[in-house]
């Protein structure tokens, strides 16, 4: 049969659809390990059980209500007591309790973030959001959506300025944001954040008055309760109480419970959205296992429980970004053509290796793929560039992730790359 002629009956929109950057490189970094290579894997937002083992109070709960019967359909918008402790938990945390008719549970926080996409967003209408940033551009191609893309850079932790963003609100459908940002590790500040809200609520009181459709904002929180130092998670609601009818919120368990195969997600928002996404999502069966969310339920309820997993894993995580960026920042102030941020939040850290120029022997590295090759092949350590994040305009910045790497093997890796690096070649004009 002809494969050619068979692939003729994808549609367009699956055909275009580009796949994971971040797999194909997984995949890559599989072959070289397969290959007896020592590699050091900073790819995946994923987490190791054996460095971050699930909380205790779930993988228990979890078993027990397999036990207890809890193996069939949950309901379509999530069991109640999961809805309630999501409820309980936003009162308790952020200083304000959502409706729980304004709850949804879903498998994970992708099926939400897609449902809120294909809830708001006609084809063609505006969405409004960074580069880098993860998957936005995807989604937006899936609904037929205009992207706009505001490329950002280090100078602003990777997020859009108010004025880059404003300019675009009075004909776009939805505006994306997430804090603590995938790929960066940074956070959004209050003041930016709350100029853009009181920018969203004045385009609506225009929009209601000429009975347009509203602007709604998307915020992924899904690492929101893993912030370091002195950086503190702000949301819309909690700056702006009236954003609660323009703001739909994705969150789940996935990031701050190390529990990212357990596909437990919540949205919060306006209900006519929360509705039609409930509506979109039960077709495709995007539902949370039934077992899962009774023992999510049980664990957001325990306090104390909670509190001691979230202290855990900061701090697991905490110490292994401490440790990339000081590192990182010693190269850079050494000479070398390296820089990183200060990790605010998540589980990544974002590096730039200005590498491009540079000698390895006598082979140039003449490209940022040829950088890449290098520092996976010779070095040992694996990124994910920020182009696989939409921002080829970034081309010497990488996500580094820490979540599958353990204290002891991501020292050794930084000793092999301080070693690499010193022993390269500059241009000839630096």
């Amino acid at each position: 049969m002809n494969s050619e002629w068979l692939a003729s009956g994808v549609t367009e929109m699956a055909a275009s659809l580009q796949g994971s950057s971040i797999l194909a490189i997984a995949a890559q970094v599989r072959a070289l390990v397969a290959q007896g290579h020592q590699i050091c894997n900073l790819t995946i937002g994923d987490f190791d059980p054996n460095h971050y083992p699930l909380p205790e109070k779930l993988l228990q709960g979890t078993a027990d209500a397999l036990r207890q019967g809890h193996s069939n359909y949950p309901p379509a918008n999530g069991v109640p007591e999961l809805r309630k402790a999501v409820q309980n938990m936003y009162k308790t945390r952020l200083g304000w309790e959502p409706h729980l008719e304004n709850v949804l549970i879903a498998g994970g926080a992708r099926p939400v973030l897609y449902g809120c996409y294909r809830a708001i967003v006609n084809p063609g209408e505006k969405v409004v959001y960074g580069a880098p940033s993860w998957n936005n551009n995807h989604y937006a191609h899936m609904v037929g959506a205009t992207p706009v893309e505001i490329q950002v850079g280090p100078d602003d932790n990777f997020f859009p300025r108010l004025g880059e963003i404003t300019p675009h609100l009075h004909d776009a459908a939805l505006v994306v944001l997430n804090s603590p940002l995938n790929p960066s590790g940074t956070c959004i500040d209050a003041a930016t954040l709350g100029g853009l809200c009181d920018a969203i609520l004045a385009e609506n009181n225009v929009r209601q008055q000429q009975n347009r459709r509203p602007l709604f904002l998307c915020y992924d929180q899904i690492y929101w309760t893993l912030t370091f130092g002195d950086t503190r998670h702000v949301d819309p609601v909690s700056l702006r109480p009236a954003m609660v009818d323009y703001t739909v919120y994705i969150d789940g368990i996935s990031k701050c419970f190390a529990a990212t195969g357990l596909r437990v997600g919540w949205s919060v928002g306006p209900q006519p959205v929360i509705d039609a996404m409930n509506k979109v999502l039960g077709h495709v069966g995007a539902w949370a296992p039934k077992a899962e969310q009774v023992a999510s339920a049980r664990l957001l309820d325990d306090t104390a429980a909670t509190d001691a997993y979230l202290a855990f894993i900061r701090d697991a995580a905490g110490r292994r970004l401490a440790t990339l960026f000081s590192r990182l920042t010693a190269m850079g102030q050494s000479g070398l053509p390296v820089r990183a941020l200060q990790p605010q939040g998540a589980i990544y850290l974002s590096a730039e290796f200005a590498l491009q120029g540079w000698s390895v022997g006598h082979k140039l590295l003449h490209s940022a793929a040829d950088v890449r090759t290098w520092l996976l092949e010779d070095v040992g350590l694996a990124m994910v560039p920020f182009r696989a994040f939409g921002a080829p305009h970034a081309p010497h910045w990488y996500r580094l992730s820490v979540g599958a790497v353990g204290e002891a093997e991501l020292a050794a890796m930084l000793d092999r790359l301080d070693t690499a690096l010193r022993g390269l070649t500059r241009p000839k004009s630096a």
